[in-house]
């Protein structure tokens, strides 16, 4: 095996293969001599341009390569040809050097040498050009060819493969990082800072959103610069939603398996720059112009009175496991940066990627830190939905509520004032957490997806789940001065079957991703009406549309914070493919002509509707738990609940088999104050939620709930009329149509 000092290239010379010519008669083309570098300084992380000593303009590089022998910063001219320069301060472990005259646009990564030994975890390979992981833009798409591999990916004996290094060069195959000058100190930005009780988060990916959208130019869709067009705002503007939450925007890369089959990593969660706004969404260009254009998106979006949310995946990397490619962090210090087994040369997988990131590790943590502060501070970010939390929560092994991740959050005074979700679970033993994160974060709550989903089909044995999930779980958050708002609540996801596609389908059809239907969840909890997928029966798709309006009022009646996904308010299909992370096409993009079809755009002006009611009437976004008891001689509760018979539920209603509940909210014991200290005071309203399939009876409690009742919302009626509905006087006994959900004011 070649060693690492036979293979080194001399200093400043160019890497084999890196694309410089050969003189006509054979000889080495001279080579430049190498640019002067300055110690430098060994923070901030990365390469940042600035003026250094004697007024000279450079920029000074900084990586942190714990157990590395040498480190050299890799400079690449327009015609991809290298130059090496060493880094030879070292400083707690961060090996630094200020080259002047490097300006921003400059593209650029690292060569870092050192053992390699895999059976303890050592895989340094300078044969591997790696970007830097503080990298602030990158240009270039990762392709996955045996070159970058720090292993032989193709050797005979492949349960030995990772043992035996590669030395070839993998500089032509792999994006550079971009030196980016950042001086934008967001003067002129005013960040909405919407409280959490609020929010109405609406779940998008930045290229499908716009991709097939007729009112943004062609040459925007797509991109960032698409997202902040006046036509996409507009969209989010009327539908009412204050938060936008976006699939990754990290760089990331696209796994081997799906470019053998022609597919690409559509959603994105296969991270490899933790700083740099993914390349491929920027219509402005990719060597550094990426930045910008990001940041004009949050502008535009701010403007609009709407919050930004990254969702961010800090659990694992693009370089999988011990067979994955050699990108950045593997090939920097491979033993600092993931969990490893306690066969070093195996990874701990907590997230069915291949590996896990070492949080635990105060240079991974400060990886982490870092980088969410960067996406706040520089980038207008205004918080974020963390992949599988539950991974990022583990100390050594198991997942710990007080682990340094969590600790390092709720200190730091940039990142514990902004929005912060979990997506509380990973794949690991004792991982599922949902309920568990301490204060400051909320939750998505699966467990009220899965309750309303199942009440909807008529699955729920009784109406227990169902109450605790449409008053805010407080089974779940009423601890620790957590919130409702702690409870994000959701129907889909981005993971899984779009809103129709789940009253469409009872079984996932994912053909097109290529791995024999296998993949996504068998767990859908769907019900397809009457017909498997597409159908010109119209009982079948009329019952489809209300099932519809069902789970979306549902949703946006319930106390904790609603989140929908983008295109469920236009009746958005992925043709049953639940899992459709490797579409990047019309299955997964939003198809804005549903717009033009009078049944999804009545499916839309009730989504807007319902967003409107919510904001209007804060009994349905409390800021805190309902008590249940009454405060008042007449024996009014801030939350009751009543049969169809109109009589309150005793214990045994709750256990008793039902397809009906009915839900009364008091706008007369809202706790709390307003801004100037007045009491919060609001319309009480009744909502009945009838999930059988047949009309029932609902006899209308009377004094001291009500004299009156008015209909404000008939999920029976495909058109929602904007004038008032019906009033019925209080113990009046009305029919509630199958399969609907009636919101009557008190009058």
């Amino acid at each position: 095996m070649t060693s690492a000092a036979e293979q080194r290239a001399p200093a400043g010379e160019p890497a084999a293969g890196s694309g410089q010519p050969a003189a006509a008669n054979g000889a080495r083309r001279a080579v430049p001599p190498t640019p002067a570098v300055w110690p430098g300084a060994p923070t901030p992380l990365g390469a940042r341009f600035r003026v250094g000593p004697d007024g000279v303009a450079g920029t000074n590089f900084a990586l942190w390569a714990a157990g590395a022998e040498a480190v050299r910063v890799c400079l690449f001219d327009e015609g991809g040809r290298e130059t090496r320069i060493p880094l030879t301060e070292l400083t707690h472990e961060i090996w630094h050097g200020f080259v002047p005259g490097v300006m921003p646009g400059q593209r650029y990564g690292y060569r870092v040498d050192g053992r390699w030994d895999p059976w303890t975890g050592a895989r340094w390979n300078p044969a591997k050009l790696l970007l830097d992981p503080y990298a602030r833009a990158v240009d270039g798409e990762f392709r996955l060819p045996p070159e970058v591999y720090g292993h032989v990916r193709d050797w005979p004996e492949q349960q030995a493969a990772d043992t035996v290094r590669d030395e070839r060069d993998s500089a032509p195959h792999v994006p550079k990082g971009v030196v980016v000058h950042d001086d934008d100190d967001w003067s002129d930005d005013h960040r909405p800072k919407t409280p959490w009780a609020d929010s109405v988060i609406y779940e998008l990916h930045v290229r499908g959103f716009t991709r097939l959208h007729p009112g943004i130019p062609r040459e925007l869709r797509g991109t960032y610069a698409g997202l902040a067009h006046p036509a996409a705002v507009e969209h989010l503007v009327k539908l009412g939603v204050t938060a936008v939450e976006l699939l990754p925007v990290h760089q990331f890369a696209h796994e081997d398996h799906l470019l053998r089959r022609g597919l690409r990593n559509y959603w994105g969660y296969n991270s490899i720059g933790y700083f740099a706004p993914h390349a491929a969404y920027a219509a402005a260009g990719t060597t550094g112009q990426q930045v910008g254009e990001f940041k004009r998106m949050v502008r535009a979006l701010h403007a609009a009175g709407i919050e930004v949310i990254l969702d961010v995946v800090y659990n694992h990397t693009a370089e999988a496991g011990e067979l994955g490619p050699t990108l950045s962090l593997k090939g920097i210090d491979n033993r600092g940066y993931y969990r490893l087994q306690g066969d070093a040369r195996r990874y701990a997988d907590y997230t069915g990627c291949g590996n896990t990131l070492h949080v635990v590790q105060p240079q991974v943590l400060r990886l982490i830190t870092d980088s969410l502060r960067y996406w706040v501070t520089e980038m207008g970010v205004d918080g974020f939905r963390f992949d599988l939390a539950a991974a990022l929560a583990r100390s050594m092994h198991d997942v710990d509520m007080l682990s340094p991740f969590l600790a390092v959050i709720a200190q730091d005074p940039v990142l514990r004032r902004v929005k912060l979700i979990a997506e509380p679970w990973d794949i690991g033993s004792g991982g599922y957490q949902v309920g568990a994160f301490p204060p400051l974060w909320t939750e998505w709550n699966d467990r009220y997806r899965n309750a309303v989903r199942d009440f909807w089909r008529h699955a729920l044995p009784d109406v227990r789940e169902m109450g605790y999930r449409l008053s805010g779980s407080s089974d779940l958050y009423a601890w620790g001065g957590r919130r409702p708002y702690a409870s994000v609540n959701f129907v889909t996801a981005h993971d899984g079957f779009t809103l129709r596609d789940l009253v469409s389908y009872e079984t996932k059809h994912n053909e097109a991703n290529g791995e024999n239907n296998r993949d996504g969840t068998h767990d859908n909890r769907s019900w397809n009406c009457g017909a498997e997928g597409e159908t010109g029966d119209e009982r079948v798709r009329a019952l489809r549309r209300r099932q519809l309006r069902n789970l979306l009022t549902t949703l946006l009646l319930s106390t904790g914070v609603p989140m929908l996904v983008a295109g469920d308010e236009l009746g958005r299909t992925q043709r049953g493919n639940n899992n459709a992370y490797c579409q990047d096409n019309e299955i997964s993009w939003l198809d804005w002509s549903l717009l033009e079809d009078p049944g999804w755009r009545a499916l839309y002006d009730l989504t807007a509707r319902l967003i409107a009611l919510r904001h209007r009437h804060p009994v349905l976004r409390r800021r805190a738990f309902f008590s249940g008891r009454s405060q008042t001689a007449d024996g009014l509760r801030d939350l009751a609940w009543f049969t169809s018979r109109g009589a309150e539920m005793t214990e045994g209603d709750w256990y008793a088999p039902a397809a009906t509940l009915g839900m009364y909210l008091s706008g007369r014991d809202i706790p709390g104050r307003d801004e100037r200290g007045a009491p919060v005071v609001d319309d009480s309203f009744l909502a009945v939620l009838h999930a059988g399939d047949r009309p029932t009876g609902f006899v209308l409690p009377g004094p001291p709930w009500a004299e009156r009742y008015e209909v404000v919302v008939d999920t029976a009626a495909e058109e929602q009329a904007q004038a008032p509905g019906a009033v019925h006087p209080a113990g009046a006994r009305i029919t509630v149509p199958e399969r609907s959900v009636l919101l009557l004011r008190v009058a």
